[in-house]
């Protein structure tokens, strides 16, 4: 597990997304730089058969292969969290990822004792970033997490939702602990967090790693078989995932999105909404119009 720098990223094949590097954003708390696109891993929870990890371990691969490196995980996700570190080790890449984990305890004892069994399924001594997971113990779980930050045992400290009515918690929780990054849901679908969420992390100065970007699926089957605008190639579009991943990436407030995979398909499609450019806020705006009018 390492920091990932400024080093370049190998370029997609052309079939994939063309010559460009994968479009890096930068953590406002350290200046570090980060890939746009990282793993949403709520779905490896499987057992441990050949069958069931096969396809997973191939996922991964090819997820670091064209340069992925932030994955997201959770104790509460069946077992994620011990197939991830059973892979990670299998394909040996332990060193280039950003391990990323969350919390969701409701005292600081049972907080660390998470973090530490999360430490033994990952088979890490560090983690990237730590998350209150929901909200869930933030009072006792934000003093255990920096702890461990000023430890050397965490580098990022961060929190999550991805429930609009937790949103009025969720700004009083950013303005008091103004943690390094927030994780909230964010599409075409669900623009709520724009409001006002997404601009104070701006304000503060936090991260902003969006999930749901494909609201777990449900706006594609929304979308259906319609197709896609023609100045969606503007940007470098050819599938509704590209083109629902480059909106919510599109956002100024974001740093990175996390998005579920669990076929080389996936990561091979997402991918490319991690190259070329991002929409405009006019093509933005044009995108949720075209959206709205479906």
């Amino acid at each position: 597990m390492t920091a990932l720098g400024v080093a370049s990223v190998a370029a997609l094949p052309t079939a994939l997304a063309g010559p460009e590097h994968m479009i890096y954003k930068s953590v406002p708390s350290s200046g570090e730089v980060i890939p746009l696109l990282g793993i949403g891993t709520n779905l490896f929870g499987v057992n441990d058969t050949v069958a069931a990890r096969v396809p997973l371990l191939a996922t991964l691969k090819r997820f670091h292969q064209l340069g992925g490196r932030q994955f997201d995980t959770a104790p509460d996700y069946d077992a994620s969290e011990s197939v991830l570190g059973d892979l990670i080790a299998e394909l040996g890449i332990g060193d280039d990822l950003f391990f990323g984990t969350k919390t969701d305890q409701l005292n600081a004892d049972d907080t660390r004792a998470q973090m530490l069994s999360s430490s033994e399924k990952l088979k890490t001594e560090k983690f990237d970033l730590m998350q209150v997971h929901n909200l869930l113990g933030w009072h006792t779980a934000f003093p255990v997490l920096r702890e461990w930050q000023q430890e050397g045992r965490v580098r990022y400290i961060g929190m999550t939702t991805s429930m609009s009515e937790q949103y009025e918690d969720f700004e009083a929780i950013m303005r008091k602990e103004k943690p390094d990054f927030i994780q909230i849901n964010y599409s075409l679908q669900q623009r709520e967090s724009a409001d006002r969420i997404l601009p104070l992390a701006a304000d503060l100065g936090i991260g902003v790693i969006i999930n749901r970007a494909l609201n777990k699926g449900r706006i594609l089957r929304a979308v259906g078989n319609k197709t896609l605008p023609v100045w969606a190639k503007d940007f470098g579009c050819h599938t509704w995932p590209q083109f629902l991943l480059k909106y919510s990436a599109g956002h100024p407030s974001t740093t990175a999105v996390v998005v579920g995979m669990t076929q080389v398909h996936h990561v091979e499609d997402n991918f490319v909404a991690a190259h070329g450019r991002l929409p405009s806020a006019e093509e933005r705006l044009r995108q949720e119009k075209f959206y709205d009018a479906l």
